[in-house]
């Protein structure tokens, strides 16, 4: 057995049922009470396995139960399998599901409902990456699953995880188009430690513990309120005033200044790491002069990039200088940072032949950014500024809503434009779909809108994406991320400032203690009062 593997299986993997996976507690967790957690957007529907995103996943995983749940330490952990090994050859995974779990209509949760669950998310998630490997899953007897690849697929582990591998009952969702099925959004049968109990379109969501959750005592919450609350000024009043318990991707830096002054508010940017969240300036690589890379370094070196930290984020944000987030166990700080030398720039536009005319002016683009939020419009005002410095003339172009923005760019009708993207655990799952030039998808955001194409670059993480010796991982995203950040399709800026604020004075054991943060179950989570 390889090394990489011998930690999967042989460590956590293979925990005896009674390890039940979670946090140590910070106190005796009482049972009872109501947490009310606000948000900025409330989702159409609560699947996650046909659809990505927070607003989805939060709730979702409260609603549906995975496989595995990773603890903060990047460390697998039993969750609704009390146990699983990956193969020698790692061409199968093994799935000991727990004999007690049960859907929230008393059906059984049985191998037949993961083989369906991962068949489901398979065919319609937009990570296709997740389970592309999947052949089949066979099912030897009612808690036993076996998961057979095509070829070795590290990230499994992680696809079996929080939002990304939940389990849905096959007797619900079985017929019909999935996507259809109003069961997504109301009367949904879960697998998780929260049932449903009343869902208000774009205002609220109501979950209540689930009884005869699979581990004994848990949830210890008799409810979960889930509010949107868009306003920033509505959610720090809130917050302030005790009348919510804890939010989550916060990342104003006014909203975070405001509330950290807050005697009984913590403010901790714990639990992101494997959401993975980057910031950046993309390029459309097919469009001139950008599909000269000279060009696309050259605005790199033109940013100040600190500088823009700064003014933007008040301190809260980390510096990002590749494609992997620094959070994350892949990150590889050896790479070109592109620090600050205006010189450098404009001596490189020379070399692309973009020479000053009588006016400076070198070249007139566009700069397309997210509309709705105040950082985003300085950002681009910003970008604006820097880069006139060295003769690139930009108008800023701010979409009349988010989906609009979306079509523009998943449309690839853009020059420029400001980003910010989720690495999602694992980079098969987030990464590779931003830079692999198959996955040069029109109308499919976040799938290489760039258009970036580089055969190297593409070997290399493919081999990554094989290799099942950590160390040897390590090295080659490590080198990737410098092949990357050499050719530019991106000018990295910052890890996003995501911060959770809850009331320590009420909120017990908050759901900062997994690389996955809130979009992990919060059975553990309790109201001290």
């Amino acid at each position: 057995m390889n090394k990489y593997f011998k930690m999967a299986a042989g460590g956590a993997a293979m925990l005896a049922a009674t390890a039940l996976a979670v946090p140590t507690a910070q106190a005796e967790p009482k049972q009872g009470g109501t947490l009310t957690m606000i948000y900025r957007i409330i989702a159409g529907h609560f699947n996650p396995a046909i659809a990505s995103g927070t607003p989805t996943g939060i709730p979702g995983t409260q609603l549906f139960a995975a496989l595995i749940r990773y603890d903060d330490q990047w460390r697998p952990q039993p969750y609704l399998a009390e146990s699983w090994k990956i193969a020698d050859d790692g061409l199968s995974v093994q799935v000991n599901l727990r004999k007690n779990a049960v859907f929230h209509d008393g059906h059984p949760i049985t191998s037949e409902d993961v083989a369906f669950s991962i068949e489901t998310i398979k065919a319609n998630h937009p990570f296709k990456t997740m389970y592309g490997p999947v052949t089949k899953v066979t099912t030897p007897d009612k808690h036993t699953a076996i998961i057979h690849l095509s070829a070795p697929h590290p990230a499994i582990e992680l696809a079996m995880s929080s939002q990304l591998g939940v389990v849905i009952p096959k007797h619900i969702y079985g017929e019909g188009n999935i996507r259809k099925n109003p069961r997504n959004s109301q009367d949904i049968v879960g697998s998780g430690p929260f049932k449903l109990k009343e869902f208000k379109p774009g205002e609220y969501i109501i979950m209540e513990r689930f009884d005869d959750f699979f581990l004994e005592g848990r949830p210890y919450l008799d409810q979960i309120v889930f509010k949107k609350m868009a306003e920033s000024t509505s959610r720090i009043i809130a917050l302030e005033t005790g009348k919510a318990d804890l939010t989550a991707f916060a990342s104003d830096p006014q909203e975070l200044t405001r509330l950290k002054k807050s005697k009984h508010l913590t403010l901790t940017p714990d639990g992101y790491s494997a959401i993975g969240p980057l910031n950046w300036l993309a390029f459309n690589t097919t469009r001139k002069p950008f599909d000269d890379k000279r060009v696309r370094q050259a605005i790199g070196y033109a940013m100040n990039k600190k500088l823009m930290i700064k003014i933007l984020y008040s301190g809260f944000a980390k510096r990002a200088t590749g494609p992997i987030h620094p959070g994350s166990v892949f990150y590889s700080g050896d790479v070109n940072d592109y620090a600050y030398d205006v010189a450098k720039a404009k001596a490189l536009l020379d070399a692309a032949g973009l020479k000053p005319d009588a006016d400076g002016i070198r070249l007139k683009t566009t700069l397309n950014f997210i509309p709705g939020g105040a950082v985003w419009k300085r950002w681009s005002e910003i970008t604006k500024a820097q880069l006139k410095k060295i003769g690139i003339d930009v108008t800023l172009k701010a979409s009349s809503d988010f989906r609009s923005w979306i079509k523009t760019v998943a449309g690839h009708d853009f020059d420029m434009t400001l980003d910010s993207v989720f690495n999602w655990g694992d980079p098969v799952i987030g990464v590779h779909r931003t830079y692999q030039s198959t996955n040069i998808r029109k109308g499919v955001p976040w799938h290489n809108t760039q258009q970036f194409r580089n055969a190297d670059v593409d070997a290399v993480m493919m081999k990554a994406g094989l290799e099942n010796d950590l160390a040897k991982r390590k090295a080659l995203y490590a080198k990737m991320q410098k092949m990357v950040v050499e050719e530019a399709p991106i000018i990295y800026i910052n890890a996003s400032p995501y911060h959770t604020i809850y009331n320590h004075d009420r909120v017990g054991n908050p759901p900062v203690d997994s690389i996955w943060g809130t979009s992990s179950p919060m059975d553990n989570v309790y109201i001290k009062q």
